[in-house]
């Protein structure tokens, strides 16, 4: 019996961990972990008595402090984790070919944003709160630093 409360306090502690750790936020995860724990240490009340049961929650403490400890303050998770970040913006560079009045054709379905094809660059564009379908004609109305305008051509 020993050996099911400790899969059940040991399976707990590695599901609190990874909620902590992976997926923080009250998640499926956590309350498994927390009801796994849970569980193995009323069985071993049962099983071992009040003495027995009170070792147990203790060691399952200072076992679960001892985990979140050497997961922060080591680095142990440093390895799963992404290290790049993406620096680059949307239309970097393309403002600068395009000029109000240019002509192209819809892409994708604008609802209101989509991609556009301006003389051969795909171009992420935005409409002033019209849908457009995918193949429309569009010319430019508006430039600014992150955003271009579209309309499309009547």
């Amino acid at each position: 019996m020993w050996l099911a409360i400790t899969a059940l306090i040991l399976a707990g502690v590695v599901l609190i961990i990874v909620e902590v750790v992976f997926i923080p936020g009250t998640t499926v995860v956590g309350i498994l972990g927390l009801v796994f724990t849970v569980i193995g240490i009323v069985v071993s009340y049962g099983e071992f008595g009040p003495e027995g049961g009170s070792y147990v929650l203790s060691g399952t403490g200072l076992f679960l402090a001892a985990a979140l400890y050497y997961s922060f303050r080591k680095g142990a998770w440093k390895k799963f984790s992404l290290k790049t970040s993406i620096d680059s913006r949307v239309n970097e560079g393309a403002n600068a070919d395009l000029k109000v009045g240019t002509e192209g054709v819809a892409v994708s379905a604008l609802r209101p944003m989509g991609t556009a094809e301006f003389e051969g660059k795909m171009v992420e564009v935005k409409t002033s709160g019209d849908y457009l379908a995918a193949g429309t004609a569009v010319k430019v109305v508006h430039i600014q630093p992150n955003d271009i305008l579209v309309e499309p051509i009547t």
